[in-house]
């Protein structure tokens, strides 16, 4: 475990009827700033994060292979050490232990992603209030198991493998694995495929990282994938993201992780650059949404500068 750090305070973005000025923020994102800065060298690059209702923020560090939580008096504090493979590495990148995509449910029980290379370890590993951590299902070793993501109707985790075509389909019930879908339209081709995963008005939401798209696809009524469709293209090593709003015709935030950009993608494939690297980005890794708050996560991996956590007014 690495030692407790104080940052800021961390508070929830005034997003006002009249936009703040910014740096070099574009409508309709304003008044970007940093909340919490934490440590490369312990570690601490977050990788993906879920919100809290007490307006913590619950983030998995890749490095460190944790799950911590930013208070919002400023604190952060480790909540689940992963356990790291003893003789085995993650398929991509090599780590004994890497923590990857985070969701919560309403009880407030987290989901983590872990890559291992090791059998008995890799898969989706279930953190409860009371700080148990079990693993929940096993996934291939061979592959990245990277964004998570909750259908809290259907009570599924999908999960978005980079390396092997596929988003996974688990039961949060028993832990048993489906393949849901794969297809090219998923694929690595010599870099990270499928990466941030969304379940949004009936569909799973997922992006590309090597071939900078945004895919969308149905569920069907008996629960079945249906055909993959491309939303949006030419999102270079497009990460996370999240919509706006849950209506079928909402707005996407993603992040472009090697670009230092954080866009907005419209229902019609358009996009429009709103944040970047003179607003506070470092390889942003992760976006969430709330009311009108925008929160990315800085991930520092090319940049292996000022990993951080910045907060944004969304102004519709």
């Amino acid at each position: 475990m690495h030692r407790r750090i104080t940052i800021s305070v961390l508070t929830a973005v005034a997003c006002l009827s009249v936009a703040s000025p910014a740096v070099a923020a574009s409508p309709p994102v304003s008044d970007p700033h940093i909340v919490a800065h934490f440590d490369f060298a312990s570690g601490q690059t977050p990788e993906s994060l879920a919100l809290e209702p007490d307006g913590s923020v619950d983030e998995s560090f890749a490095y460190a292979n944790q799950i911590a939580r930013v208070s919002p008096k400023g604190k952060v504090s480790v909540l689940a050490q992963l356990p790291f493979s003893p003789n085995t590495t993650c398929a991509y990148g090599g780590g004994a232990g890497t923590a990857l995509g985070l969701d919560r449910d309403s009880k407030g029980t987290l989901y983590a992603a872990l890559c291992t290379g090791n059998a008995d370890l890799q898969g989706i590993w279930r953190i409860t209030p009371d700080g148990k951590q079990t693993r929940l299902a096993a996934l291939s070793p061979a592959g990245f198991p990277n964004g998570v993501a909750l259908d809290r109707r259907q009570k599924y985790l999908y999960v978005a493998d980079s390396l092997l075509s596929t988003v996974w389909r688990v039961s949060v019930a028993d832990g048993s694995v489906k393949a849901w879908v794969t297809g090219p339209e998923l694929a690595p081709d010599g870099f990270l495929g499928a990466n941030g995963i969304k379940v949004h008005a009936g569909a799973v939401y997922v992006s590309d990282t090597q071939h900078g798209t945004f895919l969308r696809i149905p569920i069907q009524p008996d629960g079945s994938a249906g055909s993959i469709q491309t939303v949006a293209s030419g999102l270079n090593r497009i990460d996370d993201f999240a919509f706006t709003g849950p209506e079928p015709g909402a707005d996407a935030v993603a992040a472009l992780n090697f670009a230092n950009q954080v866009v907005v993608i419209h229902p019609d494939g358009s996009n429009k650059v709103v944040l970047t690297a003179a607003d506070g980005l470092s390889n942003p890794s992760s976006i969430a949404i709330r009311n009108r708050t925008l929160y990315v996560n800085d991930s520092a991996y090319g940049t292996q500068t000022d990993p951080n956590l910045l907060l944004a007014c969304l102004t519709h």
